[in-house]
């Protein structure tokens, strides 16, 4: 029994699976609102404290954002809006900061300021802070927990980003691979679906991204990708714009795929063939340079640093990608629906294929270094993660690429006479596979018209080829009775039992073919190294796509510094409790002092100390005083001057903390007239 190759379709879905397992897994992992922009301050700080109302609130940025008249809101302890809804561009340089104005007469208490907006690389970021007029109060507040671009919308986004990649890669890739590699292939039907397939995922995708984009960077609600109002809003934006564009880009490679499929199959004068190669490649490339531009337009490439060396790299990044990978596709198609292809057609693909590693290698190196700025960034963040594992499988894919280029080298061409039976026959026994798929039966139904239209004329044959298991056997003797009235031909013959041994010669045939086929060990082990390359290539789109979503190593680490210049974020509401031992060296001067600090926010905070024996018994001592200090800042010490409330318990009301930070603690006990001590410890208070 011979052994075979796997069938295409199923070793094609168990790479959906796979890319669909890894997509969930490391989506799963990657939160929905991992943008590129991140707010690196604000006026009022988080948490803040002021003695009078501010009259504007402003952000700013790590990058450019697009804002709109809802991107910032202020409100109230009661939910009220207490902003005027009117956003200022205070940017200056390099400085990004939006403000909005406040009304006037505000009264005191915690108001809440809520944003949302769309980073420059199209990526939606939202957050929320708190700051308090006069004193902290109670707020009713409550922010919706949605990340922006989660939810069922941010996972349709996310597929269809995909998508849009994996078509543009096979589609430009798929074309190149027949221009450069193998235009034989042009006429070669399973070639013709794959591109033809890869252009209609392209497309598809890209419409359902613009559709999903308003939801995306807003509600969240799926029923508002067909709001009208919205998707004109999203017409007005780079990202639509990029989009829009790409459609009508697309617009042009579908007449490049018609012609290339078409026209220059039907060509037979070498020269005209040449002139029209050489408009193909020169058109296609115009095309595919353009189509990857819409995504440098709107992407990481169209922000930060150098964006005028970036968008030129990134479009040579993808097309590199788009030339290796589509074309890895197109040829695992051809190996295992189209047996004939020529060993110099792959090892034309294996030149092209290093070249595409070389650009890629230098515009990796150069996109990792803008992207990430520092080792610590490459190793600290999630960006620097993830961008290790996609080097890591590049390593992987090149090493594999390898060893297809020791079992390239091994290939033996088909013999002449089977090529040219294979031209004869056209292209549909190209796209043949084993008896009963769709191919076969397009070749079946061929030969069963052709068996038709002869009246029921039955070409002499092996009696025993083909025979089914279902077949009559009278029949097959009726047809090597030679009777009729015509030569070689039974009258006894139905034409629907013509059209039947028509369909098992075809299947016959098919199954010979592929017996040939898998009788080449070289090709069988070419097969198996591609259909590993093409795994490999899946799991690292993945992470690319991925990669796309999450927010630049460098950015991060710029954010993390303009917070901690700006002070250390709020921490939630709850008590300082802090236990503090002491010991002044006389009677009875052992002992511990509790402190509670209530609601350890700034503003204004309850003070209250206990000061204990080592066995827990309170301990009555003449003196207690507490100091306040923010080092950072070079505020205080502030004195508290707490009241005895009875033996052992100390307490002060209104001790205000104005702004956040790390504070030292200070408390001084006195045990007698000349016994006492000072003993501090750092809390952070929000």
């Amino acid at each position: 029994m011979t052994t075979t190759a796997p069938r295409l379709g199923t070793a094609l879905a168990r790479l959906l699976i796979l890319a669909a397992a890894l997509l969930g897994t490391l989506l799963a992992g990657a939160a929905p609102a991992s943008a590129h922009a991140a707010l690196t301050g604000s006026d009022p700080q988080d948490g803040a404290v002021v003695a009078t109302a501010p009259k504007e609130v402003n952000l700013t940025f790590s990058e450019q954002v697009a804002m709109s008249a809802d991107s910032i809101r202020v409100l109230d302890p009661a939910g009220r809006r207490a902003d005027t809804g009117e956003i200022r561009d205070l940017c200056s340089g390099s400085i990004v900061r939006y403000g909005v104005e406040l009304r006037a007469g505000l009264p005191d208490g915690t108001y809440t300021v809520a944003w949302q907006t769309v980073s420059a690389d199209s990526h939606p970021i939202a957050g929320a802070f708190t700051f308090s007029i006069g004193a902290p109060s109670a707020t009713s507040v409550a922010l919706p927990d949605r990340e922006p671009g989660g939810g069922l919308v941010g996972a349709l986004y996310g597929i269809a980003r995909y998508l849009s990649y994996a078509g543009f890669a096979v589609l430009v890739g798929g074309g190149a691979f027949v221009l450069v590699c193998w235009p034989r292939g042009a006429g070669v039907r399973p070639v013709q679906r794959t591109v033809v397939r890869a252009w209609l995922t392209l497309t598809g995708a890209t419409l359902v991204m613009l559709l999903l984009r308003n939801p995306y960077t807003g509600s969240g609600e799926l029923a508002d990708a067909f709001d009208l109002a919205g998707l004109k809003s999203v017409l007005e934006t780079k990202t639509g714009a990029a989009l829009t564009s790409r459609l009508l880009l697309l617009g042009a490679a579908a007449l490049f795929v018609a012609v290339l499929f078409g026209s220059y199959t039907r060509r037979t004068d070498p020269k005209e063939k040449k002139d029209l190669v050489f408009g193909l490649g020169i058109g296609g490339t115009v095309v595919a340079a353009g189509i990857a531009g819409t995504w440098a337009l709107a992407e990481h490439a169209s922000t930060g640093i150098q964006p005028g060396i970036a968008m030129p790299v990134d479009i040579l990044h993808l097309l590199a990608v788009a030339t290796w990978l589509g074309g890895l596709t197109v040829l695992l198609v051809a190996l295992y629906r189209t047996p004939s292809v020529e060993r110099a057609a792959v090892e034309r693909f294996s030149k092209v294929a290093f070249a595409s590693v070389a650009v890629l290698v230098a515009t990796g190196v150069y996109q990792s270094w803008r992207q990430v700025g520092s080792w610590s960034a490459l190793t600290g963040t999630r960006y620097g993660q993830l961008l290790l594992v996609k080097i890591g499988l590049m390593g992987v894919l090149v090493g594999i690429a390898w060893i297809s280029r020791r079992w390239t080298q091994r290939l033996a061409d088909l013999p002449p006479a089977e090529k040219a039976d294979e031209g004869e026959e056209g292209q549909e026994k190209d796209e043949e596979a084993v008896g009963g798929t769709e191919s076969g039966e397009a070749f079946a139904a061929d030969a069963a018209e052709q068996a038709d239209a002869a009246s029921g004329t039955a070409p002499d044959a092996d009696p025993g080829a083909g025979t089914s298991p279902d077949a009559d056997p009278s029949a097959d003797s009726g047809a090597d009775s030679g009777a009729g009235t015509r030569p070689g031909a039974d009258p006894g013959i139905a034409p629907e039992r013509a059209a039947q041994l028509a369909r098992q010669r075809a299947a016959v045939a098919t199954a010979r073919r592929k017996r040939e086929r898998d009788a080449d060990p070289e090709r069988s082990g070419l097969r198996r190294s591609v259909l590993t390359e093409a795994a490999v290539a899946v799991v690292l789109l993945v992470v690319t796509t991925v990669l796309t979503a999450t927010e630049p190593g460098r950015t991060e680490e710029e954010a993390g510094r303009s917070t901690a210049a700006s002070g250390p974020a709020a921490v939630p509401d709850r008590p300082v409790d802090i236990r503090l031992p002491f010991d002044t060296g006389g009677a009875d001067g052992k002992g511990v002092v509790r402190l509670s600090l209530d609601p350890g926010r700034t503003g204004a905070n309850g003070l209250h100390l206990y000061v204990e024996r080592p066995d827990g018994k309170p301990l009555d001592v003449p003196e207690i005083k507490v100091a306040l200090t923010l080092e950072a800042k070079a505020v205080g010490p502030l004195p508290v001057a707490p009241d005895r409330i009875q033996a052992g318990h100390w307490s002060a009301s209104g001790v205000q903390i104005p702004m956040p930070g790390e504070w030292r603690i200070q408390v001084t006990v006195r045990t007698s007239d000349i016994d006492q001590t000072t003993i501090d410890k750092n809390v952070k208070i929000g």
